[in-house]
């Protein structure tokens, strides 16, 4: 029989910290099934391909959330990676970890061993920082790169000193004690490549005897012996096959995937369950809820006085960049999806941040974010960094290869829609500053027409747009709590030898793109694993 210890299901973010980490052991087998191809694809490996495969179904799930009362009756894109790496060998190549407090509201919510001083140690040893540690709080020689850009660009320091005449002081680390500020972003980027969670972790450990990775390999189901997961169907190459797990099994498959795989394997809401003909293994209401998503629209202006991105993306100046990348000099191919983060209070009294703007010396046709406008431009974008906005995933049918429902539900919540309008407000604010406007000449979208509030909102319907950071779908809580899908090891509620190890655990979402915690998440679920 084809047995291992352990078996994965997603080679995601945490999926390859887990992997790689419990492949220290010699004695211990693992094997990995990744449903995508494997990461070889260029597009993958020059951080700026992200824009190219935002819409390349080979490599992204091509997921869709359904519409709703605030997207204007529109479906929203919602992009997941599908290859080694997940999510990570496809994002944007940002490292936001979130607000300390995030994580010490994660304990106050029942999950031991979740507070910021239980998890700091996690993302110190995942990463190799070579920035500023003013407080120890930053690793060094860890597997993932992060590191500060390697240039700047004078639309950025525009940016950077107008937040300082609105009270926003530079912060040299917002991954440090406090993340209130602005900042040029931090990037999971070196050498001008892309370092997803693939190439720290798993690749460096794929030449070992211990660990089976295998590509095209799709899980159709959780195999259970009573109420203990004991292995995986899968298909791959149009054949069904099973593995078995002779400790446990351990889904990484996402915020999509994994609610997903337990629903067509008998575990959520009995009445879904029944819905889509599945019998109930576990009753477990929480399974697909509790989604929350960042959501905002973009704001667009041309620019005046200096060069931006735009005009680099194409013709001779385009073949210019790329011959300085091939060169090892800076280069917009070796650039994130964001310059620069400034993350600001909506209200005074508020300890943390609650406003995330992004800026980038950069336009979008209509703010989407795959195609570069013409004519020289500047791209800001404000969210609500802790949406109250919840949503949910649920699996259509008993198959497994139909994509599941999705549906975020975005500003459902008041809340959500009271501090994105004072992020909007904000935004414009920073476009119209003192050292911005040398350089401003005016605004493309919504443009000078739309003042009201209740036009502003408008645009959030109109063009509004995720920030691929959905979480929180497999939550996890304490025992009291009747919609926890996992306890605070991870362990999936009311059967054995099974658990979720992804952004879907997350109770609350951190004040962050997700993709920090979720590599966190795989570092603290593989001492969970082999501490059981």
């Amino acid at each position: 029989m084809d047995e291992f210890d352990y078996i994965i299901v997603g080679a995601g973010s945490a999926g390859c910290v887990i992997a790689s980490r419990l492949a220290e052991d010699p004695s211990t087998t693992i094997c990995v099934l990744e449903a995508g191809p494997s990461d070889w694809h260029p597009m993958i490996h020059i951080p700026v391909g992200w824009m190219k495969l935002l819409n390349n179904p080979k490599y992204n799930w091509m997921y869709e959330a359904d519409a709703s009362e605030w997207t204007g009756g529109r479906k929203i894109s919602a992009p997941r990676g599908k290859t080694l790496g997940g999510s990570s060998s496809i994002n944007g190549n940002i490292f936001n970890r979130g607000a300390p407090s995030d994580f010490d509201h994660w304990a106050q919510r029942g999950n031991q061993g979740w507070g910021y001083a239980d998890v700091l140690p996690m993302f110190k040893r995942l990463e190799d920082w070579t920035g500023r540690d003013d407080d120890d709080r930053r690793g060094r020689g860890g597997k993932l790169k992060v590191r500060q850009g390697d240039w700047t660009h004078p639309l950025c320091e525009a940016f950077l000193d107008g937040a300082e005449t609105l009270g926003i002081p530079r912060n040299p680390d917002y991954n440090g004690a406090r993340q209130l500020g602005a900042a040029y972003s931090q990037r999971t980027i070196d050498g001008g490549r892309r370092q997803s969670a693939a190439k720290s972790f798993l690749r460096p450990t794929m030449k070992q005897k211990n660990l089976s990775v295998r590509t095209s390999a799709h899980a159709t189901g959780v195999i259970f012996d009573g109420k203990r997961a004991v292995g995986i169907k899968y298909q791959q190459g149009g054949q069904t096959k099973e593995v078995r797990a002779r400790r446990e099994v351990i889904l990484s498959g996402g915020v999509v995937n994994s609610p997903q795989l337990l629903q067509i394997s008998g575990i959520g809401d009995p009445d879904h369950l029944n819905e889509i003909g599945v019998p109930v293994l576990h009753a477990s209401k929480g399974v697909g809820e509790n989604l929350r998503d960042h959501y905002t629209p973009r704001f667009t202006a041309k620019a005046k006085n200096v060069g931006t991105f735009n005009e680099k993306a194409t013709g001779l100046p385009f073949v210019g960049e790329v011959v300085k990348y091939f060169l090892g000099k800076p280069s917009i191919l070796s650039l994130p999806s964001t310059a620069c983060y400034a993350f600001v209070r909506s209200d005074e009294t508020l300890e943390d941040s609650d406003i995330q703007i992004t800026f980038m010396p950069a336009s979008y046709k209509e703010g989407v974010q795959s195609t570069l406008d013409d004519q020289p431009g500047m791209t800001l974008a404000a969210w609500q960094q802790r949406p109250d906005s919840l949503g949910f995933i649920r699996a259509r049918s008993n198959n497994p290869m139909e994509k599941p429902q999705i549906q975020p539900n975005y500003l459902s919540a008041e809340s959500d829609r009271r501090v994105l309008l004072a992020g909007l407000k904000l935004a414009r604010k920073l476009m119209r500053t003192e050292p911005m406007m040398q350089y401003f000449d005016g605004e493309i979208y919504p443009g000078e027409g739309v003042q009201t509030d209740d036009e502003l909102m408008d645009t959030a319907r109109q063009r509004g747009t995720t920030t691929f950071h959905m979480m929180g779908t497999c939550r996890m809580g304490p025992e009291h709590d009747p919609t926890a899908v996992v306890d605070h090891e991870l362990k999936v509620r009311g059967v054995e030898g099974l658990r979720v190890a992804d952004a879907s655990i997350m109770p609350t979402m951190p004040a962050a793109n997700t993709n920090a915690s979720s590599l966190m998440i795989g570092e603290k679920a593989s001492d969970l694993i082999r501490n059981n």
